[in-house]
Formats: C-alpha cells, sequence, structure tokens
C-alpha cells in the first residue's frame, strides 16, 4: 500500500496509544477527506483491533463510518507489518454480502491508498492472480462473498490458508449470521470454521446498523463464545430522515400518488417494492408518465444491474425501482428519499433500507405506501422457513444411503422440498456438520445431528412479532423513528422532531383524477404469457420416470397466456381472493370472463399471436375448483364459438396450487395419472388445428405440460395454455 506513512515507528515495540490515535486519524483524512474527524467509539474499535487484537462488534447506523474502522485498521496494521518484519501482518479479509457493496468499498479503500481486489462468482478468471497477489503482500485487503464460504475449491484449498495468515477478519453486515435477524444467510455460518482456522490474537471486527439486542448476543457469542467480545453500540438515530407514511385505498392509487409526486422529491433516490413483478411494474409505469427510471431486481443480469447503480450515482435517473436485491449492496451517500410501495415484513429490515438515504444530505424523504396485500407476501416468504424435522431427516437419510455425492437436482426428485428451500437446508445442515458439501454434490458426514425444533418455533415467533410490529408501525400515533428505534433495542431511543407523527404534517392521500386514471388503465391490461417448459428435469429416471433431456417438440405444449400474476400489482389483488385456498368454488366473476376475452383477442391480434386459430377447447380436471374451470373453459369456448370437447382427468397429485414441491416432485407425482377421456382423444383425431388448455392456476407449468402431452399423443395439433393466474 502506498499511504503516507504517518511517523516513525519503534521498532522495539508497538507505538504508544496517543500516537497511535493520531495516525489514525491523518490515515481518516486520507480516506473520507480533510475535514474528517475520528469518533471516540470508531477510535475505540480501532484500538482494540490494533492494540489488543481484540474481537469487536460495532453496532451502528447507517452512515456512522464502520468502514473506516476496517480500513484505518488496515492501513495502520499494514504500516506496522512494513516496518517490522519480525511481526508481519497479512491483508484483512472482509466478508461481505453484495457485489455491489464489493465494488463501492473497493473503490474507498483507493482513497486511502490501500489496494482491494475481491473475489466472488462474477471474476473466476481473475482468482489466481488474486490468490498469488495476496501471498506476495501486495494486496491489503480481500473482499469476499460470503458464498464463497462453502465453495469446495475455495474451502479447501483457499480458505485455510487463507485464514492461517489474515490480519484482521471483517464480517460486513453481521446480523446476517444470526437466525434471529431479519436477513439470515446460511453461508455466513461457515465463519465458524474460518474464526477457527485464525492465527491466534488475530482481530476481529463485525458490523452492521441493524441489530436488535437478540441478535447482538447472538452475533456477540459466535464471534467469541468467551464472552470476552467487545460490543459498541450507539444511537441509532438518522437526523436527517424525515418518515411519512402515505394511506391510499389500492394499488392503482399508489402509482397515481407516486407519479403525481415523484417530481416533488429531493434529488434522486429508491423506490422499493416486495415483489419483482411490482418493480417491473412500477418502473414501466413511471416511464410512462415520464420520468428516468430503472428498475433493479435479482432476475436481472448483473450488467443490468451494474448499469442501473452507475445511472443512478451520477443522477441520470431519478429512482431505481428495487427489490431487496438491492437492499444492502449500495452506496450513494446523497440519496435524497426513499419510497416503500408496500411494508417489508419487518421494521428491523425497513430501518435497514431507509438508511440507504439521507448520508450527505441534511434532509431525506422517507415514505411508506402500505398496502392489504403486504400481509399475503408476509406469508409467503414466511413459508420458505427451516423444513420440519420428517423431511430434513429424510434428506439425511438419502444422503447417507448414497454411494456418491448427490447434487441438488438429484436429490429433488427424491425429496418434497423446492431447490431454493432445499439448498438453504443443506447449507444449514453443512454448518452444523450433519452433511458436506464436495466436489460432484453433497454428501452425509454420519454425525450425529439433532433438530432444534423448540428454536425454529422461537424463531417463527419472532418473525410473527416483526409482522405485528409492522403493522404498529404503519398505525402508530407515537413518533416513526423512536418506533423503528426500539425495536432496534436503541436504549437511547427519543422522538425524532421530523417524522409526520412529530410535526403533525401527515401527507395528503390524493391523486389527480388524470394520474389515477392512467394508472386503473395500466393496471387494469390483462394478460401475461404463459412460458413453456422445454427440458425434464433432472434425475426423473432415478426414481422411475423415464423422461429426461429437452421435451420433444412433438410432446410440447405452445407459450401460452394467463390473465395475470398472483404478484401484479393489478389483477393480482382479485386473483389470489378468487384461488385462496379458503375460497369457495364458484363461477368466475363476470368482470374475471371479459378480460379473459380481451387477452384472447389480443393474443389473437397482437405482436406475438398464436401461430394458428383454435379449433376447440379442453379443460384441465380440477379437485379444488371444479366450478371455477368449468365456467371458464365454457366461456371461452361460447364467445369463441368453439367446441368445448371435455375434461382432461388428473389423478396425480397436482402441487400448483400448494406450491410445496419442486419440479421433479411434481412430474413424479403427475407421470402416468393423466388420463385423455376416450370421447376427447376420438374428437381430437378428427380436428385439424391447435386447442386451448384452460385451467385455473399455473404455478410450476408441470401440469399444463404433462396435461399437454398427452393431448398431443392423442392427435392434437398444437396445445395452447390459457389460465387466469401465474404465479410469480
Amino acid at each position: 500500500m502506498d499511504t503516507p506513512d504517518p511517523g516513525t515507528h519503534d521498532r522495539a515495540g508497538p507505538p504508544d496509544r496517543s500516537a497511535l490515535r493520531e495516525r489514525a486519524a491523518q490515515v481518516l483524512r486520507h480516506l473520507a477527506g480533510a475535514d474528517a474527524g475520528l469518533r471516540d467509539d470508531q477510535w475505540r474499535a480501532i484500538e482494540a483491533l490494533v492494540f489488543d487484537r481484540r474481537r469487536v462488534l460495532c453496532v451502528q447506523r447507517t452512515g456512522w463510518g464502520k468502514s473506516a474502522v476496517y480500513f484505518v485498521a488496515t492501513a495502520l496494521l499494514r504500516q506496522r507489518s512494513a516496518t517490522d518484519t519480525a511481526a508481519p501482518v497479512g491483508p484483512t479479509v472482509i466478508i461481505s454480502p453484495l457485489l455491489a457493496l464489493m465494488r463501492n468499498q473497493v473503490q474507498a479503500a483507493a482513497g486511502a491508498g490501500i489496494h482491494a481486489a475481491t473475489i466472488n462468482s462474477a471474476n473466476p478468471e481473475e482468482w489466481d492472480e488474486i490468490a498469488a497477489a495476496v501471498t506476495d503482500g501486495s494486496v491489503d485487503v480481500l473482499l469476499i462473498s460470503p458464498e464463497r464460504l462453502n465453495n469446495p475449491d475455495f474451502r479447501d484449498g483457499i480458505l485455510p490458508k487463507l485464514a492461517a495468515t489474515t490480519g484482521l477478519l471483517v464480517v460486513d453486515e453481521a446480523h446476517c449470521v444470526s437466525d434471529w435477524g431479519h436477513d439470515f444467510r446460511p453461508d455466513y455460518r461457515r465463519l465458524r470454521s474460518f474464526l477457527a482456522g485464525l492465527a491466534p490474537h488475530t482481530p476481529v471486527l463485525a458490523t452492521t446498523a441493524t441489530a436488535n439486542a437478540r441478535v447482538v448476543a447472538d452475533v456477540a457469542e459466535q464471534l467469541d463464545p468467551t464472552g470476552d467480545a467487545l460490543v459498541l453500540r450507539g444511537p441509532l438515530d438518522r437526523a436527517s430522515l424525515r418518515l411519512a407514511v402515505v394511506d391510499l385505498l389500492t394499488p392503482a392509487h399508489r402509482l397515481a400518488w407516486l407519479a403525481d409526486h415523484l417530481d416533488t422529491l429531493p434529488g434522486s433516490g429508491i423506490i422499493y417494492t416486495l415483489t419483482v413483478a411490482a418493480a417491473t411494474e412500477t418502473a414501466a409505469f413511471l416511464r410512462d408518465r415520464g420520468y428516468a427510471v430503472a428498475s433493479y431486481t435479482g432476475a436481472d443480469e448483473d450488467t443490468e444491474r451494474r448499469t442501473a447503480e452507475q445511472d443512478l450515482v451520477d443522477n441520470r435517473l431519478k429512482a431505481l425501482v428495487a427489490t431487496s436485491a438491492l437492499g444492502m449492496g449500495f452506496d450513494k451517500p446523497d440519496l435524497g428519499f426513499v419510497v416503500h410501495l408496500g411494508a417489508p415484513a419487518s421494521p428491523v429490515a425497513y430501518y435497514q433500507q431507509v438508511g440507504r438515504a439521507g448520508r450527505a444530505v441534511d434532509s431525506a424523504e422517507v415514505l411508506l405506501l402500505p398496502g392489504p396485500e403486504d400481509a399475503a407476501i408476509w406469508r409467503y416468504f414466511a413459508s420458505l422457513a427451516f423444513p420440519p424435522e420428517q423431511q430434513v431427516r429424510e434428506v439425511l437419510r438419502v444422503l447417507g444411503a448414497a454411494d456418491r455425492p448427490l447434487s441438488t437436482a438429484a436429490l429433488e426428485p427424491i425429496v418434497d422440498l423446492r431447490r431454493a428451500r432445499l439448498e438453504m437446508m443443506l447449507k444449514v445442515l453443512d454448518v452444523d456438520g450433519a452433511v458436506r458439501r464436495v466436489r460432484g454434490g453433497w454428501q452425509a458426514t454420519g454425525a450425529e445431528w439433532r433438530y432444534d425444533a423448540e428454536r425454529h418455533r422461537r424463531i417463527a415467533e419472532a418473525r410473527a412479532a416483526e409482522q405485528a410490529a409492522m403493522t404498529d408501525y404503519i398505525g402508530t400515533a407515537g413518533c416513526r423513528m423512536e418506533f423503528l428505534r426500539r425495536c432496534l433495542d436503541d436504549p437511547y431511543a427519543e422522538p425524532c422532531g421530523r417524522c409526520d407523527r412529530c410535526t403533525g404534517h401527515a401527507l395528503a392521500g390524493d391523486a389527480s383524477p388524470e394520474a389515477l386514471r392512467a394508472a386503473e388503465t395500466y393496471l387494469g391490461r390483462p394478460g401475461v404469457t404463459v412460458a413453456p417448459r422445454r427440458m425434464w428435469p433432472t434425475g426423473l429416471p432415478a426414481v422411475g420416470v423415464p423422461l429426461s433431456g429437452r421435451i420433444p417438440a412433438g410432446e410440447q405444449a405452445a407459450a401460452g397466456r394467463a390473465l395475470g400474476r398472483l404478484s401484479d400489482l393489478g389483477w393480482g389483488a382479485r386473483l389470489r381472493g378468487l384461488l385462496a385456498g379458503d375460497a369457495a368454488d364458484t363461477d368466475a366473476p363476470q368482470e374475471v370472463l371479459d378480460a379473459v376475452v380481451q387477452v384472447l383477442s389480443a393474443w389473437a391480434r397482437g405482436d406475438d399471436p398464436w401461430p394458428d386459430r383454435p379449433v376447440a377447447v379442453v379443460a384441465v380436471g380440477s379437485r379444488r375448483r371444479p366450478r371455477l374451470v368449468a365456467s371458464l373453459a365454457g366461456h371461452t369456448a361460447s364467445v369463441g364459438r368453439l367446441p368445448l370437447l371435455g375434461t382432461v382427468a388428473v389423478a396425480g397429485e397436482r402441487g400448483d396450487a400448494t406450491g410445496r414441491a419442486n419440479s421433479a416432485q411434481r412430474v413424479r407425482a403427475l407421470y402416468g395419472t393423466v388420463t385423455v377421456p376416450p370421447e376427447v382423444a376420438g374428437r381430437l383425431a378428427d380436428l385439424a388445428g391447435p386447442v386451448l388448455l384452460v385451467d385455473d392456476y399455473v404455478e410450476s407449468g408441470w401440469t399444463m405440460t404433462m396435461v399437454a402431452r398427452e393431448l398431443r399423443s392423442a392427435g392434437a395439433g398444437a396445445v395452447l395454455p390459457l389460465a387466469l393466474a401465474v404465479s410469480g
């Protein structure tokens, strides 16, 4: 590193503490500017790391300067290493959760003359070069993503050497370590191995802005089981933030209000949504209204996200419309506002996201526009928690009986878990020592493992309490910032004097008639594409299903259409009510039938029309909603003047309505259970042309795929799926 040497060094021993503080202050000025001053708690953390070689947990508000602590500590440790060859200090290793945050931190480090590099999934071609630079001492800071910790090659080949030579370990966003936290990430639990492999007296720093007392205690215990970790906790007030809630009736009202008021919000900012579909729709609507905005979701390619980030940093955008994919990974200190279209499931998560704003400006607007559909979205994400013991034991049994490692794809046909949930469970089991990730997949270790049912129950209760607290935040009559700070167990919490409750200045929830009409028209447009399945899930032959590879063209369904997505801002709420598990099975409402006719009309005449006009209608058998499906199929046949051939029976476990099973499990349950009645098959043979296949809901697409396969085998020329709703 080339930071100017702030003073001489006594080779006989470490510098005294007063000299060390002056050096720290000088490095900070190189890092943050001539006016930067060292906070007392920043110095306490740096002193504990550099002088006392302790483990420190720093819980401070966003913008307080946590990154300055580890960059200054790195500079001081590396300077000591350069002048005292008898006590070499290796590079600082920072575990950081998101690539965007890594990019910002690499740039920040350069400001202090610190050479930083990163190893993550986006730059594998650079790993060897970076590893060599770490070895030869030319890298001062190495940033790695938590996912790297459980990559077999990295874990077995790089991690032990890295841990043994690390001069300072930094765990950024340390609340992710705790499954009590709002954003627990199993990969972070691999830090136990990293900590265990550190050389004696290696200092460790964990940082977060969003941890309540329970999470602080959990992280501190994992950081230092002896109980000697230094916990530095400061007040969490953000003096620049002006919090408010705007209650609006419908998604259309919320979009219209935003379109009317976005240009009055200061500077540029972030608009958070709860789902990918909502982010995409909101961004498209605001662009139609003349705003420079872009969407940012986990479904976007990394290059697209990088471009969007830079456009916001350079003020080419008024706003990013983002999901929580942006939550911890973005740093633009002069953001003037954060708006939430829909409430997060936790006040702690909300505090973290609004903390993006107002770091380098005197005042920033923080607005929450909640919706009645928020609770349903919370329940969905809560359903993805750690699986019940029976499912976990089945996975362990299968891995234990296997004579080779099994990949996640190979496990899917055998265990009834969706991929994301299965992968999360396996990572936790890996940390617990019950399984191990190796080349080729996962294998059981044979170690005894205990299912901590009581802990999982308490975590579920904590999640429910967080959701209730978020509802209370929306309706509170007291100070909003104080409410959030108390949720974080901030002992310094007090009224802020700035929020809508403190000032008594509630924002009006009105929208202009013109904007409301535009929003209602935009959200009321029916029709989304139902993408066909082209490939069979992996591993089916191993469970007795002789299907693999690409689905033959003559057995595939064509691209279909649905009225809307369940997560849509427009049709989503109406469709969720119609298809809810406790909803009565009734005829489709007239407004729904009319909208389906619009979908069919657009499908026939739009930019991507069906290849040929359908010649008949076939319904998918439904045990839960036969009346709804029958009314939809009958109406479709009537308005299209097409024959309704009948219903294809599906005796297998459909799975689409529950969303529990993964793709392989669904195909396995459906295989051999689809029956095309003779009267339907007979008429198909006499018709030449596509058939409309009508169902109520497409979650995975496998029911439509399997039924289409049988209809094609029975003589249908093509199968065009038509449904009320799709997931997503």
